[in-house]
């Protein structure tokens, strides 16, 4: 979702095949070998294997919304490595509890939120957005784990110690932006039409 969210306010046009991880397409494996998503073929022939490279790709050629600045790289280096690295594991363990019985739901919960959502709810005491009043690469790369943790118990997230990330999520998914990204497709097979998104 994330590199959706980059390739449309960037406004870059790619031709989008939808796959389904479990059954796998012939082209995505000879792509890439690491067969997860996303994946950008550029035109020069260059593939793009990471979220986050597509993100910093696509805002590269168009920024209109001024995700980028070079003043917020460190501070956006180290919220997106927090949050992909041990935030996106206590996360993983949360939604599928049943997986991982070593320890309860809520220890993986309570673990999520002391990494990460109670330092960015001390942040946004400061701005409507993590890095400042506006969204930055920060606010869009965090928004869909956010959003992931916020789903797994609805009703805890919004009760919950976490009010400022509660309204700054609301405020990011009500946009049209992130409306457009979120709509769902077919699974590509071979011989579909190309879809532009």
């Amino acid at each position: 979702m994330r590199a959706r969210l980059a390739l449309r306010a960037a406004g870059v046009t790619v031709a989008l095949r939808e796959v389904a991880l479990r059954d796998k397409p012939a082209e995505l494996l000879a792509l890439s070998p690491k067969a997860t998503v996303p994946v950008l073929r550029l035109a020069d022939g260059r593939v793009l294997e990471q979220s986050l490279d597509i993100m910093r790709w696509a805002l590269a050629r168009h920024d209109p919304q001024g995700w980028l600045r070079a003043d917020e790289d460190d501070e956006v280096a180290a919220l997106i490595a927090l949050n992909d690295g041990p935030f996106k594991q206590a996360l993983d363990r949360y939604k599928y509890a049943s997986r991982h019985p070593q320890r309860p739901a809520e220890a993986w919960r309570d673990e999520a939120v002391a990494l990460l959502l109670a330092p960015l709810e001390a942040r946004l005491a400061a701005h409507r957005c993590l890095l400042r009043d506006t969204p930055s690469l920060a606010d869009m790369a965090l928004l869909p784990f956010v959003r992931q943790f916020a789903g797994v118990d609805a009703a805890w997230f919004d009760g919950g110690p976490l009010p400022r990330l509660g309204d700054w999520l609301r405020r990011l998914t009500a946009t049209p932006l992130f409306e457009t990204v979120m709509t769902r497709f077919n699974p590509w097979r071979p011989g579909d039409p190309e879809r532009l998104f």
